[in-house]
């Protein structure tokens, strides 16, 4: 049997993608001895199970992501201290609000990535930067703070995104709820986690609820014909009114079940969120199944239908 692997190579068991990125560390025929940074060292045979190789480019946004985890945890920490001081707020031309905590949490959020990837353009909410380059494939969408009308109104839903696309595709994604402690984020397949309470969760290998009523998200609580002739063919049962992107980030856990919007809002609203439904499992397209893109020409949103693993 010949392997296409050596050793120092980055794999992931797809069998237990729990385990997440191993390094392996020798090779004796078919026994492949792989140190794993969940579970240790195991000794896999090749024969019976096929290692998934990394290439280098998921490393890298790996540790990216990593390394910009602590920056978000500050940005949450300056957004509510800001509040808690009294936020300045003014109405923009689009006619919504704007206070200071979100310049603030955009100059410190754009500053590390624009540190870990000079070369890649940012796109914000907060910037004019870029928002006219509609030739772009690669490049982040910075929300500082989505949810802008319960930051300034002292409630909990708001939060902090930002979204790596790579050839109009989100291949990553940082969603950090400051007031509720819930930090979210992804780089790949099977590769979605929660941190909160200091612990770390892969969303990806959380157990799955069958049988179970199907629940879904919704922004308004007046449900339109078209959203609810959607929620009949998938079996709805309930709906609960969320704001911001945490709609996407409990999706993803499986505390619900779906999310449906006719087009509405911008690319940076849902990049982040979409990295991380992806990554854990689930799915989202428009109302006729295509794959959702970045880079439109106006940055608008199409439809859109989320799932959860739960359900597929």
């Amino acid at each position: 049997m010949i392997l296409d692997y050596e050793p120092g190579d980055k794999v992931t068991n797809p069998n237990n993608k729990d385990w997440g990125i191993g390094q392996i560390q020798s090779i004796i025929k078919e026994k492949v001895t792989v140190n794993f940074e969940n579970v240790g060292k195991k000794v896999i045979n090749a024969e019976n199970i096929e290692l998934k190789k990394i290439g280098w480019f998921k490393m890298e946004v790996k540790k990216i992501v990593e390394d910009l985890i602590e920056t978000f945890l500050k940005a949450g920490e300056l957004s509510l201290s800001l509040r808690e001081e009294g936020l300045t707020k003014e109405i923009k031309s689009d006619n919504t609000p704007v206070s200071n905590g979100d310049i603030e949490v955009n100059k410190l959020i754009t500053k590390k990535i624009s540190e870990l990837t000079p070369n890649i353009p940012i796109i914000s909410e907060e910037s004019s930067d870029n928002k006219n380059n509609s030739t772009l494939k690669d490049f982040w969408l910075v929300d500082p703070i989505d949810g802008t009308y319960d930051y300034i109104n002292n409630l909990e839903e708001f939060t902090i995104n930002a979204g790596l696309i790579i050839n109009n595709k989100p291949v990553a994604g940082l969603i950090f709820a400051p007031a509720k402690k819930r930090m979210f984020y992804s780089y790949g397949e099977g590769n979605a986690y929660e941190f909160s309470n200091g612990k770390t969760i892969n969303l990806s290998s959380k157990n799955i609820e069958k049988n179970k009523s199907i629940k879904f998200i919704s922004y308004s609580n007046k449900i339109k014909p078209e959203i609810q002739k959607i929620y009949q063919d998938i079996g709805v049962t309930e709906n609960v009114k969320m704001k911001s992107s945490l709609k996407f980030c409990v999706v993803a856990s499986g505390e619900y079940d779906g999310y449906v919007a006719e087009p509405r809002a911008y690319e940076w609203d849902i990049a982040a969120g979409h990295a991380i439904l992806v990554s854990s499992g689930g799915t989202i397209t428009d109302f006729d199944g295509n794959e959702i893109l970045y880079g439109k020409k106006d940055l608008k949103n199409p439809s859109l239908i989320l799932k959860s693993k739960n359900i597929l």
